[in-house]
Order: C-alpha cells, then sequence, then structure tokens
C-alpha cells in the first residue's frame, strides 16, 4: 500500500488528564490536539499516532488499531487491498470522527481487533458525526450509511457493523 504515513493506536482511558500526564512525560511531548474527552499525539519518533478517547473502564483499553496513511487515494489503494484479500469489513468516506473528517476502510481480526486505514481530511470542532460508532471499542451496531458495508453477513459471518 503507497503513501503510510505511521502507524494508529486509539486506547480507551478512564482518566484523560492522568493519561495526558502519563504519555506526555513517556513521549517527552504535548499532544497536538486535545478536546473534551479526547486528545492525540502525532509523534516523529516513534512514527505513531496516539490517540486517548475518554471512556469509563471496561477492561478492554484498546479501542483500535490503524494506518494512517497521506491521501484518499491510498485509502482507496487500502480498501482494493482489502477488498482482494477478503478482509474489507467497513467503508466510511468523509466521515467525522475524533474531531477530524476522515476516508477510512477497516478490517477485523479473528480475535476482533478492529485496524483501519485513513487519511484525515480536515480537522473539525466535533468528536464524531451524530449517529456513528466514531471510536466505539467493539464493532459498531449498525453502519455509518447505507452502503458502508461492502459484503455481506452470509459471506462473511459479519457486516463490518456487527460481529
Amino acid at each position: 500500500m503507497l503513501g503510510v504515513l505511521k502507524p494508529h493506536l486509539s486506547l480507551d482511558v478512564s482518566d484523560l488528564e492522568a493519561s495526558l500526564a502519563f504519555y506526555g512525560r513517556l513521549f517527552g511531548a504535548e499532544p497536538m490536539k486535545r478536546r473534551p474527552g479526547y486528545a492525540k499525539f502525532d509523534l516523529a519518533s516513534p512514527a505513531l499516532n496516539l490517540a486517548l478517547v475518554e471512556h469509563a473502564p471496561s477492561g478492554r483499553n484498546v479501542n483500535h488499531f490503524g494506518v494512517q496513511v497521506d491521501s484518499a487515494a491510498a485509502v482507496e489503494a487500502a480498501k482494493d487491498h482489502l477488498r482482494a484479500a477478503g478482509l474489507l469489513d467497513l467503508v466510511e468516506e468523509g466521515t467525522v470522527c475524533c474531531y477530524a473528517k476522515q476516508d477510512k476502510v477497516w478490517a477485523v481480526d479473528p480475535d476482533g481487533n478492529r485496524w483501519e486505514f485513513f487519511a484525515v481530511l480536515e480537522d473539525v470542532d466535533r468528536m464524531k458525526t451524530d449517529d456513528s460508532a466514531c471510536c466505539a471499542n467493539a464493532a459498531p451496531a449498525s453502519c455509518s450509511t447505507a452502503d458502508a458495508c461492502v459484503t455481506t453477513k452470509a459471506e462473511t459471518g459479519h457486516c463490518g457493523c456487527s460481529a
């Protein structure tokens, strides 16, 4: 896949301020974006896009994994790759998540870990689209758009929307 910028990790944290203090000291950096219940470190070394999303403790702290790419065209290339590999789970175009408008495609590993390939199109002033499942720590209960699911439950056992 072309245009990979860096890996992305989104963690659910119970106390955003405590987590910001920890990761700030760990990486010797300040977050590049801070909003209510959300912060993002965009690190050069190590190359990492780390998002912290404040959620009540659930026993599962990894929200999702991802790979940030440099353009919508690179997301399309990732979509083609995932489709050819039989892994394409969910397609989102122009979705709002984590205070950014993004194009993204998703795959889910055998243990239910969600992976996204995404490009940030622009920063916005809200966490998510009202009905989206942005940063949900499990597969969303329903697709974000009518044509978001590219495979059927009969084909894959799930629809990118629910396992």
